[in-house]
């Protein structure tokens, strides 16, 4: 598919302008992890992003504005109807954003890099944690732990509020956490009341023509969150996971692997398996069965 216009492919996503002032924002079927692009896709996986994405949305929007124009196919410019067919459920037509260089990330639960550096400081991104706490802990209270925005092939690096306030202004860097927590919040309330743990979740913000911080990119997807199964969540040990911590876990375990060189390509049962752990996510969140 060669859509007129592209401006960036990044690991998951394909960006075309329109205009001035808007966006094709594009979900593919690839999947990454530990900063490479795996060689295998996941079959419908873009169509997934796109439709949990649309419904956070809808459940955020008297929280934060978002870069959405629309998800209709049929109200696109005309000069992308003969695309209709490949761009319809996992593409979106948004505002034109000037983003904040900042990976904006929130934390109800202790896991991943976040756990790794409280192992090693007793803290995250600043913030001093009690001791003794364990990998899938709940943390006291949700944290802003941000990060600086990495270059394809490189790791995000966790950095403190100061330092994201030192880069973007201090009133920026507030509105950025307090924006952050808040959507943590509701997704979270909401996903418990459905059976699932956000232990954490990143998001991206930019300002548009009118200076208004608006939610940008994709929004409380597998691909940028971590969803437990709150039945089966025991702090202490690896949890069972709606996202791409399966395929991370048979990277590092099953696939022999030595991370000093491209993965390897995905077996069909871990496709498979990944697959079904998307689709898993977006009906218990949503309640809608994904056709």
């Amino acid at each position: 598919m060669t859509i007129p216009g592209h401006l960036h492919s990044g690991k998951v996503r394909d960006l075309y302008r329109v205009d001035d002032k808007r966006l094709l924002m594009v979900a593919s079927d690839r999947i990454s992890a530990f900063d490479y692009i795996l060689p295998t896709e996941i079959p419908g996986k873009g169509a997934i992003l796109t439709a949990l994405t649309l419904w956070w949305f809808e459940q955020l929007a008297d929280v934060v504005p978002n870069h959405l124009v629309t998800a209709s196919v049929e109200d696109y410019p005309p000069e992308l109807a003969p695309y209709a067919d490949a761009l319809r459920g996992r593409s979106m037509l948004c505002r034109r954003l000037s983003m904040v260089p900042v990976e904006c990330v929130a934390r109800g639960y202790l896991t991943g890099s976040g756990y790794n550096d409280y192992v090693a400081t007793g803290a995250i991104c600043g913030h001093a944690l009690p001791s003794g706490l364990v990998d899938g802990d709940r943390l006291p209270a949700p944290i802003f732990t941000p990060a600086t925005k990495a270059e394809m092939g490189a790791h995000d690096e966790n950095v403190t509020r100061e330092q994201v306030a030192s880069t973007v202004g201090p009133a920026l860097a507030g509105e950025l956490e307090e924006l952050t927590l808040a959507v943590y919040a509701r997704a979270a309330a909401l996903a418990e009341s459905r059976g699932v743990i956000v232990a954490d979740t990143k998001l991206e913000f930019g300002h548009d023509r009118d200076g208004t911080l608006v939610l940008g990119d994709e929004v409380l997807t597998p691909d940028s969150s971590r969803f437990w199964p709150a039945d089966g969540w025991v702090p202490g040990r690896a949890q069972p996971s709606f996202d791409k911590q399966y395929v991370r876990n048979w990277l590092l375990h099953e696939s022999g692997w030595d991370r000093n060189s491209p993965p390897p390509p995905l077996p069909d049962d871990v496709v498979e398996q990944t697959r079904a752990r998307y689709v898993e996510a977006y009906e218990r969140l949503t309640g809608q069965r994904f056709d």
